[in-house]
């Protein structure tokens, strides 16, 4: 199968030819028909993310397919199946796992970070009946590997972990696919959101997708206007980047008793206002995905119209034309790869 690969942190990936996966014991392989290309891809390919031990290495972790493969065991699925999975595939047994919390299972595994992902033309998941979610109807595959990870971390960020109610104030900095994807929930759960980036194209579609305000990133005091404008500051405020700076700001952008989500990764950490965090009875919170058994109510608002995570896909392209989208950085909306289409470049 065609794949892209790389053979170290940060040496240049290539598309090339490798052999193509067989099926675990209570897993599956599947034919990849929808991948996204997520900020992560290049954490994990500037070696900041240290799951990544072995190389040559296949990025990929938010995608949906056919099940093309079923290893022994597996109970609930079967070749031809139509599925999606969230990027952390849990083990389904551990203590977190009996808790329901599959999305920090200590024994949990990642395409495209344990294992190679999903920039190929198949791909493995492990504990495949804790693991897969079967396709909605109608749903095609470009939306449903929407949900593996920016759209299904956001919307936990805002339902689950900020718990956002209507009226409130909320600050999304950073207007990429998981930023989008925070406005859009919390804008479908009736909040006020401001969206925040160094992007007039990223805030044109944060508008589109119910942002009440935008701020450029960069003009001005951006803590003072986000004060002014929530009378006090915000609820509820989030990283969707992942820069020290900006968790900082967004911490010092919310009124008493706010709560702050991190939902960027911060590789080298980041010194926080914790004066600030103190005194103003602040709650700083983490988000790190969603179980597959917590699929259900974001399908739901997803039939019935509240929440349209395909509006976000602005552009969906070959293997091939993955490798310089991987290493030159992103497009504003969200960037399907599609493993089979014929390649322009």
């Amino acid at each position: 199968m065609r794949a892209v690969v790389y053979d170290g942190f940060g040496v240049s990936p290539e598309v090339r030819d490798v052999v193509e996966p067989g099926p675990p014991p209570g897993g599956v392989v599947i034919r990849v028909e929808a991948t996204g290309l997520c900020r992560s891809d290049w954490h994990g390919w500037q070696g900041h993310d240290a799951d990544i031990q072995k190389f040559p290495h296949v990025p990929g972790h938010e995608f949906s397919g056919v099940v093309a493969e079923v290893g022994a065991g597996v109970r609930h699925w079967a070749a031809g199946d139509r599925v999606m999975a969230p990027f952390v595939c849990a083990c389904g047994s551990c203590s977190d796992c009996a808790r329901g919390d599959q999305q920090v299972c200590a024994y949990q595994t990642q395409p495209g970070f344990t294992h190679w992902g999903s920039f190929a033309g198949y791909v493995v998941i492990n504990h495949a009946d804790v693991n897969l979610i079967r396709l909605p109807e109608g749903m095609s595959f470009a939306t449903a590997a929407s949900l593996g990870c920016r759209f299904a971390t956001a919307f936990r960020a805002v339902t689950a972990r900020a718990s956002v109610r209507p009226g409130e104030w909320v600050a999304v900095y950073g207007c990429g696919g998981v930023g989008l994807s925070a406005v859009m929930i919390a804008a479908a759960a009736g909040a006020q959101v401001i969206a925040i980036d160094t992007s007039p194209d990223a805030l044109a579609l944060a508008r589109r997708f119910g942002a009440a305000e935008s701020l450029l990133a960069g003009d001005g005091d951006l803590t003072g206007q986000i004060v002014e404008l929530t009378a006090g500051g915000a609820h509820v405020s989030m990283d969707a980047l992942g820069d020290p700076g900006i968790c900082a700001q967004s911490i010092q952008s919310l009124r008493r008793r706010g709560r702050h989500v991190q939902i960027g990764l911060l590789p080298r950490g980041a010194e926080l206002p914790m004066g600030r965090v103190i005194a103003y009875e602040l709650d700083l919170l983490g988000s790190h995905g969603m179980p597959a058994h917590a699929y259900p109510p974001m399908l739901e608002l997803i039939a019935a119209g509240r929440l349209t995570p395909e509006a976000l896909i602005t552009r969906t392209i070959s293997l091939d034309e993955a490798v310089p989208a991987l290493v030159g950085g992103s497009t504003p909306g969200v960037t399907m790869i599609d493993p089979w289409r014929h390649s322009d470049m």
